[in-house]
């Protein structure tokens, strides 16, 4: 019988331990996204006194495994703070939401809005040491993991202005970095440009400096969501919405491309998860469309609506909101939940647009062509991926299929789902590991190579294997070495590796009792299989799971139970096998975003969530948003198999 809890077990985690216990909770990630976290939090801090008007420059220096961001604002105030009896620099860098973000003036935007930023910044590096130039003087204190060294200190006079937070993060929590990446700080940096370019922003790295100018505005950023395709019109929409606690200005242009994509901020925040304000914009403009072609005479009598997908397909957006009071899925602000923002934002754009057609009818025309076009192409393309899929479904795999899916989504590989990359899901397979320092391990249908790269330092070498040219060249830069073959002959002579991996491959699979056999005879003898699953929760969500995954994905054959999988590894020869599960939350609107779920699909995963028999909602948890936005928290089973010795 299990021991009763007292008060005392009751634990109170002090200062910012508790950053530093789960930081994924706070930046999203400990991986290769973390510290570019960081690097964004110190610079929405300076994003703040530029959107309040008292910043004309932010500047980034980034070198090796240290950044800098410096501004010329008014600087994080020093006096000593009333309750706390400390500075308020050091409480603003100590304390989770303390800060100046959490007045909401009309007209007032912010970047940094949880009072988290600094505080986390701090909190996840090594060292940290803030400057701070105000009122004449200068200042400046040190700090170690959170930690001050000591009081915030005068160092002498000046006739400078702003702050300087410069730190490195801690390679206790981010044990895979290596550096800053400057490509990514550029990107970003000409982004923040063209959204404010009243204000100077630079980047030194590698010796040199680059400022970046944001003469184009809201045209740069459209031009970077429709690089390499064609504008199908001679200008883009132009949508402007003013207000006491809502401003909008965005750009709209339909073009050669599939799809719809768009550059969007909150408060100058990007949000490439979207989120309220995206789907405002979607519907505003599929309602412009309709009504245009309805004026028009483009509909023919009794033509179904045109659709948020149909309507969008080709729409590249670039969108600056600035909200007073935005809400947002995380700390990490990657997604926009405010859902008082959809009704004027959708009323704008369908508004602006409907004008904009009218103003000019042969825009109008090209537009109503081109989405008449896609609707037939998608019906064509889905009827035909349809019975191509599940004819082979009969008759087995085929490999051309798969090289040209897995060869197309490599190019978003890694944004396509969010568990390809998850941290802790990747960790929970190399904890797995029972092998020797000196074991040799191979990677099976690897992909772009992270889950073998996961075993790196536990074993002696990884080796990955895939079907596909592209990933394998994904593969090839995290791997010792990658090969290309079938997972149903695998070609290696028997008992070739200690340990192999595998992650979600099984169930794409026709009869995978084949390459559960070849896993079994590459191994050697005491030899280990460690293998990740997405499974249902029960019998009563795998029949609407599969329909769910087959509506994505054409190439799913099975949804294992996890008494089937078990039995699957158990058949080959394996022992019983060990099991650890986890929860991982994934967007539903980014995992059906990809090259094979056709817009209709999309539309019937969408529903079959909102339709979800009450059998699997009284089991399955997901969400869906005010917005539409769809969140499930998908059951991970990672299993271990040792090869009898």
């Amino acid at each position: 019988m299990s021991e009763e809890l007292s008060a005392s077990d009751v634990v109170v985690l002090p200062g910012l331990e508790a950053v530093r216990r789960n930081p994924w909770m706070y930046i999203g990630s400990v991986g290769e996204d973390g510290p570019r976290r960081l690097l964004r939090e110190a610079i929405d801090n300076s994003l703040d006194e530029a959107l309040a008007g008292a910043c004309t420059r932010v500047s980034v220096r980034l070198d090796g495994e240290r950044a800098a961001v410096e501004d010329d604002g008014r600087g994080i105030p020093t006096e000593i703070h009333p309750e706390s009896g400390v500075s308020a620099c050091e409480v603003v860098l100590t304390r989770l939401h303390a800060g100046t973000k959490f007045e909401r003036a009309p007209g007032r935007w912010r970047a940094g809005l949880h009072g988290v930023g600094l505080s986390c910044v701090n909190a996840l590096s090594r060292e940290l040491r803030v400057e701070i130039f105000r009122g004449g003087q200068a200042f400046a204190q040190d700090y170690a993991r959170g930690r001050p060294l000591g009081a915030l200190a005068r160092v002498g006079a000046t006739a400078r202005r702003g702050t300087t937070v410069s730190f490195r993060p801690d390679p206790e929590i981010f044990r895979d970095f290596r550096g800053f990446d400057a490509a990514a700080a550029r990107e970003a940096l000409a982004e923040l440009a063209l959204l404010l370019p009243g204000v100077e922003f630079s980047l030194e790295a590698g010796g040199a400096r680059e400022i970046f100018s944001g003469a184009e505005g809201l045209e740069g950023l459209l031009a970077r969501a429709s690089a390499g395709e064609r504008a199908l019109t001679d200008s883009p929409v132009r949508v402007s919405l003013g207000g006491g606690e809502l401003a909008l200005e965005a750009r709209l242009s339909w073009t050669t491309g599939r799809d719809f994509a768009a550059k969007s901020f909150v408060n100058c925040v990007p949000t490439p998860l979207g989120g309220t304000h995206l789907a405002a914009l979607r519907a505003g403009a599929a309602r412009a469309v309709n009504e245009m072609m309805a004026e028009t005479g483009a509909a023919a009598p009794g033509e179904e609506s045109f659709g948020v997908d149909e309507a969008a397909d080709g729409l590249r957006a670039a969108l600056d909101l600035r909200l007073a009071r935005p809400h947002f899925e995380g700390q990490t602000k990657s997604r926009l939940t405010s859902a008082d923002a959809f009704a004027p934002i959708a009323a704008a754009v369908r508004e602006q647009t409907l004008a904009y057609f009218r103003a000019d009818p042969a825009a109008a025309s090209v537009v109503a062509a081109r989405v008449r076009a896609a609707r037939r192409e998608r019906l064509a393309v889905g009827r035909a991926l349809e019975r191509v899929y599940f004819l082979r479904a009969r008759t087995g795999i085929d490999e051309r299929v798969y090289k040209e899916q897995f060869g197309a989504r490599s190019r978003n590989w890694h944004d396509s789902a969010k568990w390809i990359t998850d941290r802790e899901l990747l960790d929970a397979h190399a904890a797995m590991c029972e092998m020797p320092a000196g074991a040799r391990a191979l990677d099976v249908c690897c992909g772009s190579g992270v889950v073998g790269a996961a075993f790196r330092g536990r074993v002696a070498s990884v080796q990955g294997l895939d079907l596909t040219p592209e990933m394998i060249a994904l593969a090839r830069t995290r791997l010792d070495e990658v090969r290309q073959g079938n997972v149903y002959d695998l070609p290696f002579p028997d008992a070739s590796f200690d340990l192999v991996c595998t992650r979600e491959v099984l169930h794409l699979l026709p009869g995978p009792e084949r390459p559960v056999a070849e896993i079994f005879r590459v191994l050697k003898p005491g030899g280990q299989f460690i293998v990740g699953q997405i499974l249902p929760y029960s019998a009563d969500d795998a029949p609407w799971m599969f329909r769910v995954f087959k509506k994505k994905q054409p190439l799913i054959f099975n949804m294992f139970q996890e008494e089937d999988f078990r039995r699957l590894l158990t058949g080959a020869g394996f022992r019983p096998p060990a099991a650890r599960e986890l929860r991982v939350w994934e967007s539903i609107d980014v995992w059906i975003d990809s090259y094979e779920t056709t817009p209709l699909h999309r539309r019937e995963i969408r529903r079959l969530y909102r339709e979800a028999p009450a059998e699997a909602r009284a089991v399955h948890p997901f969400e869906i948003a005010a917005d539409g936005t769809i969140r499930d928290l998908w059951r991970w089973v990672v299993f271990s198999a040792r090869k009898p010795g």
